[in-house]
């Protein structure tokens, strides 16, 4: 796999763009580094499951942490619904209602109900979740329900009362899936946000709605949807125990193919959860077992690959097995696209025939639509308290402020939650730093050296030390943390004195020329024998940057999140290895420490000194005030803001200021 080849490759399908330059030396690194974690997530994924006393000990914790990665943990509330039926429409077979509730207050849902006419006991029942299908007309938009409505239809002149609800974002109110995709809002990720938990959220009080009505037998409760509707199927019904059949259609793969063959390009954001504790999606569907499950694919879906659902499929059947319920679970592979298809769709009502009714009769009524957009629409006039388009701010708590200084105890706590739920995937047994020479030179008493290591497999870092001449061991060394522009700056600075060593610097682009480096005075530093100047480019910047698109650059991003990582939070554990690094060169040994690094890179060298005891100073000029404005480390805002994160720092701080601060809170310089 390569990042601008095998990956971008998708990206030119979905939009239609020029063919992806030659990929970089960083390009390689990176599709190297995503194979190796996919690999080793992949393999762990239920690799400790070997009874049924294993599963049935570990599927309780199993749910929570997926209502933790969806931002339901603990459970909102269950507040009063406050259901409205705003009209009626009557079919020879069945009727439909247009209803609303709030599945928490402001929150609207917006359906219809199905119900079949001349019942004399209380139906099975089937929550039809929906995929992305804009329905829109001068400017008002019906919702995706209108575009699935022969789903219900079909299952109401079969006998079965069906809800069909409108998604977030494509219904009649219309929210965001799109926050990382490409609206910047990347604070989503520190937030522990993700629309995939306000649709798991609404379709589970959908089945609190449905226990409400008489016509519901709520004890055969079944699920189904395609594509958005597919995914937000197996979240429902791995969290909700009441659904007793699910029938996904299109809505799952693994994480080879999101990572490393790059469907996570064709996917909204509402599509994954939280990847805290850094699942592959076989643990997802593994929920479901043993109730009857019908995994749903056709075989030419180019975002849901069929050799993903194959392997995930591998792995849940070895769960059903446990219970002795293999003919519980199905896989259902049909020849097509990406599309609602008939060949879809029999099986599917086959399934729940067969195993909500206990019958299975011939399918010969099609599923076809009834009913125009506009007949099916909820709301006349959009209610003024409507919270759906920006739900996204309150959907997850944040962490409270403390009102005090933190005591040990409280800087013991929170490191321990920041390495639980934000940095779980640093790697626990690193190993000793191993450092390689990659240059010596001494230029008019100054010693200009470079050592390369390894902050990961497939992560090679190099730092680079300035020091004097004349000293074998420093009182006091610097580590500059570069971002992208500081090395560029720092490149022209040293690029005219040291060009022989820095070629392969030098061979991924030309520095720009700057009228005054801020990097110019420091060999005038070394000169004097103040200290040592170390630098250190994080990984994607320098030596290890890739592609310069602005889009894919997002893609990648993204691709950290589903491994249960961030970018920046790696680059933090790249950070600490170079300080370690630097504790390993007899030279810097023992030196007094200080980290630097301005604007965004700041937040990551904060964090950095945070777990590593020998740092003794920060400089971090433009520190942001708030983790919302700064890199996103997942679920860190659940655990605490930038203000408490720089209070637990146990050494000084030279000089910070925190820009645009919340309201309510004082700069801090």
């Amino acid at each position: 796999m390569n990042v601008n080849l095998a990956v971008l490759a998708l990206s030119v399908v979905l939009y239609g763009a020029d063919p992806p330059p030659t990929p970089t030396p960083g390009d390689r690194l990176l599709a190297n580094y995503f194979q190796t974690e996919t690999a080793n997530l992949s393999a762990r994924c239920l690799a400790d499951i070997r009874t049924l006393a294993d599963w049935k000990a570990k599927r309780g914790e199993y749910q929570r942490e997926l209502r933790e990665m969806l931002g339901l943990d603990p459970l909102p509330p269950r507040t009063d619904l406050h259901p409205v039926i705003t009209g009626k429409i009557d079919s020879d077979t069945f009727t439909v209602q247009n209803l609303h509730f709030q599945s928490m207050p402001g929150l609207y849902v917006t359906g219809n109900l199905y119900l079949p006419k001349n019942l004399t006991r209380p139906a099975p029942t089937v929550l039809y979740v929906c995929g992305h299908a804009l329905v829109m007309q001068h400017g008002i938009s019906y919702g995706n329900k209108t575009a699935y409505q022969h789903h219900g239809e079909w299952f109401a002149r079969n006998g079965y009362v069906c809800l069909v609800i409108d998604s977030l974002q494509l219904g009649e109110i219309q929210g965001i899936h799109h926050g990382t995709y490409r609206r910047g809002m990347w604070w989503w990720n520190s937030r522990g946000y993700t629309p995939a938990g306000v649709e798991a959220w609404n379709g589970i009080r959908a089945l609190d709605y449905l226990q409400s009505r008489p016509e519901v037998d709520s004890n055969r409760f079944g699920i189904t949807g395609r594509s958005g509707g597919g995914a937000y199927s197996w979240t429902i019904a791995a969290l909700d125990n009441r659904i007793k059949v699910a029938a996904p259609v299109a809505g799952i793969t693994d994480l080879h193919n999101h990572v490393v063959d790059g469907t996570v390009e064709g996917h909204c954001d509402c599509m994954f959860f939280v990847n805290t504790y850094r699942w592959d999606y076989p643990q997802l569907a593994a929920l479901l077992a043993p109730r009857p499950l019908l995994i749903c694919n056709s075989d030419k879906d180019s975002i849901f690959p069929l050799d993903g659902v194959m392997r995930l499929h591998a792995k849940v059947r070895q769960i059903y097995s446990l219970y002795g319920a293999s003919t519980n679970l199905g896989v259902l592979i049909t020849e097509g696209p990406h599309q609602d298809t008939q060949d879809l769709q029999v099986p599917v009502f086959r399934w729940f025939n067969r195993h909500l009714k206990g019958q299975d009769p011939i399918i010969a009524m099609p599923a076809t639509n009834f009913f125009q957009p506009e007949q099916l629409r909820v709301f006349s006039q959009l209610p003024a308290n409507a919270r759906n388009t920006n739900i996204q701010e309150t959907f997850v708590p944040l962490a409270h402020p403390p009102s005090a200084e933190p005591s040990s105890a409280d800087r013991a706590r929170l490191l321990t939650l920041l390495r639980q739920k934000t940095f779980r995937a640093w790697p626990t047994d690193p190993g000793p730093i191993t450092l390689t020479r990659a240059f010596s030179v001494t230029h008019r008493g100054v010693v200009f050296q470079a050592y390369d290591f390894s902050s990961q497999p497939a992560v090679p870092l190099r730092l680079y030390l300035l020091s004097h001449a004349g000293r074998r061991t420093a009182k006091e060394v610097t580590l500059d943390v570069l971002d992208q522009v500081d090395w560029s700056d720092w490149l022209a600075a040293l690029a005219p004195r040291f060009a022989p060593q820095l070629t392969a610097e030098l061979g991924i682009g030309t520095p720009p020329r700057t009228a005054k480096s801020r990097f110019a005075g420091q060999l005038a530093v070394v000169r004097r024998g103040a200290r040592v100047c170390a630098f250190i480019a994080p990984r994607g910047i320098g030596l290890t940057a890739w592609t310069a698109d602005p889009r894919e650059r997002i893609q990648i991003r993204r691709r950290f999140m589903l491994l249960g990582e961030t970018l920046d939070s790696m680059r933090v554990w790249d950070i600490r290895r170079a300080v370690q690094a630097l504790r390993a060169i007899p030279a810097t040994k023992n030196a007094r420490l200080e980290l630097h690094g301005r604007g965004p890179m700041a937040v990551n060298v904060l964090y950095a000194a945070l777990f590593e005891p020998t740092v003794a100073t920060l400089d971090l000029p433009g520190l942001p005030a708030s983790q919302r404005d700064g890199p996103d480390y997942l679920n860190v805002q659940r655990v605490l803001d930038l203000p408490q994160a720089l209070s637990l720092f146990h050494g000084g701080v030279r000089s910070r200021h925190l820009t645009s601060p919340p309201s309510g809170e004082p700069n801090v310089k």
